[in-house]
Order: structure tokens, then sequence, then C-alpha cells
């Protein structure tokens, strides 16, 4: 969607210049628009030196000429002589993003050392990648990459020898491959995810291992196939091992995904536990950094919940003290907070209120200090714990097997510490 939006600012832009261009033409004579065409070209003018790497000031050029149109002189026809120059001007201005495409993918065609030996520099292939980027945020243009026969010269970009170009390579995937599912399936069938997965677990780099995660994320969501990939290749070990490191955005970006597959997909939950994910998540609930804190409070709540686990209630007994001392030093800290501190976390107290509902069945005490909803602000979010919240048919599920026999709930601290 948002690739989307991005392609009609585009074409808004373009027809924004047209019409500009056919205003000033309408109010001054050929020679007249050639001549201030030059002067908007020279930094500066209109405005100042600021401009001098943005090409021609539209603007600048738009206000002077409003400024001197005192809106008496009836529009002139054009003529055949001034649609044509008109139309070459427009040209000047406009770049074939498919002919730029083709040359980008030449240059990443090249060998590395024939272009070190040309003198090409790492930054400017950060640069070409930076305009690509540009270009494929357009769900088209993006499918055209491969047509054209860049997209596996960029996934060969993965395995360069510079760790930047690998990190801004793996970013460019994202882009590519994000809500465009046939953008995912080409970039598994060139055997994208691999290098993705190779770089997110061994990478020396962690920027690059964090971008390669970033782009993993994009590429298996509503993915099935890539999420089934993704756990073949042992994915959920990448993602732990992900969660023990330093990196703050390195840990978000694991937190988020793990969430990601405890919402969307049913065996999930019951492998994470096994795997200890909510000793893990307990653990980075308590981070001095906020949206961690929030990312591992939201894949809690997604044990809680128990939607994927048929008549269960859930995952957490409700007599863990880890998790009960948790959510106290929670609230305690939520507590203290000013104003407008509260107003910064607003989720996490969402967050911290469901956990504690559901597992000891009663109000939290931010709701009873008044903490959880402030003034101005919505009224109460639903308790996603709630019976009452439950969708019909999984009521009457767990109604139909109340009086069967209920094997015993995974422990919460049942996997190793992180």
């Amino acid at each position: 969607v948002a690739s989307r939006i991005l392609s009609l600012v585009f074409y808004k832009t373009k027809l924004l210049i047209s019409r500009l261009f056919l205003f000033v033409i309408h109010k001054h004579t050929q020679e007249e628009f050639r001549f201030l065409y030059c002067l908007s070209s020279v930094p500066s003018f209109f405005f100042g030196s600021s401009m001098a790497k943005d090409g021609p000031n539209w603007d600048g050029l738009l206000k002077w000429s409003l400024s001197h149109a005192d809106g008496t002189r009836q529009p002139r026809q054009l003529s055949e002589e001034d649609r044509k120059w008109f139309m070459e001007a427009m040209q000047s201005q406009t770049v074939d993003v498919v002919k730029r495409m083709k040359e980008i993918t030449l240059v990443m065609q090249t060998p590395e050392q024939v272009l070190v030996d040309h003198g090409v520099t790492p930054e400017d292939l950060e640069d070409l990648l930076d305009e690509l980027q540009e270009h494929v945020e357009s769900i088209d243009m993006a499918n055209d990459l491969h047509s054209i026969g860049g997209l596996v010269p960029l996934l060969g970009f993965l395995k360069n020898s510079h760790a930047n170009i690998r990190a801004k390579a793996a970013d460019v995937v994202s882009t590519i491959v994000q809500n465009n599912p046939r953008s995912q399936e080409l970039v598994m069938e060139a055997n994208g995810l691999e290098s993705l997965l190779s770089n997110f677990t061994s990478d020396t780099d962690v920027h690059a291992r964090t971008q390669s995660l970033g782009a993993i994320s994009s590429l298996i969501r509503n993915n099935k196939p890539g999420v089934t990939a993704f756990k073949l290749a042992q994915g959920y070990a990448g993602l732990k091992a992900a969660l023990a490191t330093d990196s703050v955005r390195f840990r978000r970006k694991a937190l988020n995904l793990l969430h990601y597959l405890l919402q969307e997909y049913d065996s999930e939950c019951s492998i994470a536990v096994a795997l200890g994910f909510p000793r893990v998540m307990m653990h980075h609930a308590s981070s001095e950094d906020a949206e961690t804190r929030e990312a591992a409070l939201r894949g809690l709540v997604e044990f809680t919940k128990g939607k994927h686990f048929g008549s269960e209630r859930g995952t957490i007994e409700k007599d863990d003290e880890k998790l009960r001392q948790l959510l106290e030093e929670r609230i305690k800290g939520i507590s203290s907070m000013s104003q407008e501190d509260l107003e910064t976390v607003k989720e996490e107290r969402q967050l911290v209120d469901s956990l504690w509902s559901f597992c000891y069945n009663e109000p939290s005490p931010l709701r009873e200090k008044g903490l959880l909803v402030l003034p101005g602000e919505d009224a109460l979010p639903p308790d996603v714990a709630s019976k009452l919240f439950e969708p019909p048919l999984r009521a009457a599920a767990a109604n139909r097997n109340a009086t069967e026999k209920k094997e015993e709930p995974l422990k919460l601290l049942g996997g190793p510490a992180p």
C-alpha cells in the first residue's frame, strides 16, 4: 500500500510540473520562459544557495510568475513550436526509471574486482543501491527488476566483501518484497532466503545481521512457504541468538518477528514455549528500552490469550511468581512516571493491564490508580483475556471440552534461561 501511495505521489509530482510549465507558457512568451527556466536552475535564484543540488526551483518559479501576472492578459494558444519545446523540456526533466534500473543492473553484474580497478568505491555502490531502492518502492518497478535481470545480481551483493553493502542490499530486498507476493516468490525461487539467513545468523557485522533479519521478516510475512523454510533453517535458533546480543535494534526486530509468528500461525505458540521463549521475553519485558519492553510484552500477551490452543486458556500459570514480580515491577515503574512520560507508554500500560487481568482474574492496579486511561485519552481498551471477547465457535469448543481431561499446560519457565 505504501509503495502504491509513493507511486501516486511521484505521478502527481510530474503532473504538477506539467501544469506549471503550461501555466508559465500561457503567462509568458517562449523567450521569457526560457530565460526564467535558466534562472531557476541557478542555485542563488529564488531562495538562495541551498538549492544548489536540487535542480530547477519550480516552487520559486511559480511564485515569481504569480507575482508578475496581473490576471488581465488572455491566455494565448500554444503553437506547435511551443508544444514541441514544452515536450522536450518535460522529457529532459523526466527519468526513464527502467532504463536507469538497467544501468544499475549492469554495474551490479560487474565483478567486484573490476569495479575496484575502475575506481568504483564502496560508497559509490551504496549510492547506487540507495537510488535503486527509491525506484523499487513502486511494486511494479520491484517486479520489473527481475524481468530486466537485476534481482539475482542484487542478491549477489548480499555476499559482498563490504558489510555496509551487504546491509544495504538486504534493505533493498526488504523494500522489494514488502507486501509483494510476486516478488516474495521470485526471491524465494532465487534462493534469496538462504543468503539472508546466512547473513542473519553468521555475519560478523551486527548492522548487516539486523538488516538481513528485517528483509527476512518482510519476505516471510503472509508467505507460508517462507515461514516453513525459515523454521527448517533453524530460524528460531537465530531469533534466540539475536535476543542475546547487545544490539537494541537487533533485539527489537527479533521480538517483532517472533510476535508476528505467534499471532498468525496456530502451531508456533507451543513451539516457542518448548524452546523457552516466554522466559526470554520476560527478561526483555524489563528492558530499559521502551520499544523492547513493549515488543516483549506483546509476545507474552500472545501466550496468555490462549487462542492458539483450542480450549486451553493459555500457557502461563497464574501462580507464576516470576511473572507476577515482573508485572508488579512494571506497574511500580509506570506509577512513578511523570504525566509526560505516561503518555509515551500508552501501549505498555494496556499490555501490562491485559497480562495482569488474565493471569490473576482481577483488575490491574493500573486501573485502580487511574493510570490505564489518562484524561483526554480514548475509552478503556477491551480486555483481551476476557471471555466476553472470545469468538463464539471457540467459546463453544471450550464449553464442549470442559468436562474432558485436560493436559497439563506448558510451564512458562520450561525452557533454558536466556
